[in-house]
């Protein structure tokens, strides 16, 4: 039963994959016109602004940018981490059925993936904290 759950996962996660590249491709056959040059040039604009943003909003240029590259962390961090405890998950109990030292790799991998995710998501929440109510 597990293994079927497993490879159902697997699967659609590949299907996924391949409906992503896909719709990338037709986007990029497509003939950029004027409004779409303007809306991703406003994009790249935003993304200047927001690091401004944190800027202003920490009261220095350092503090804005590393809770800008934290907030970064913090959105990276998530798939990245659920492709690894996946990954985790098969070698726990797909490989591991028939090699036990597969297996404990496998609960070591999803211990550790599970850590870091928490450690980012927590982190910038804990920069904030301390920055704003630890400086007075």
């Amino acid at each position: 039963m597990k293994k079927g759950i497993i490879i159902v996962t697997i699967i659609i996660i590949i299907m996924g994959i391949f409906l992503m590249v896909g719709n990338t491709y037709a986007a990029e056959n497509k003939a950029i016109d004027d409004q779409t040059e303007s809306k991703i040039i406003e994009l790249k604009e935003n993304a200047a602004n927001s690091i401004e943003d944190y800027k202003q909003q920490y009261g220095s240029d350092t503090y804005g940018t590393v809770a800008y590259i934290l907030n970064i962390v913090r959105i990276y961090s998530i798939p990245l981490c659920f492709l690894g405890i996946v990954i985790s998950a098969i070698h726990q109990y797909v490989i591991g059925v028939r090699k036990l030292d597969t297996k404990e790799k496998g609960l070591t991998l999803m211990v550790s993936f599970v850590t870091i995710l928490i450690i980012c998501q927590i982190l910038p929440l804990a920069f904030a904290v301390l920055v704003k109510f630890g400086r007075g």
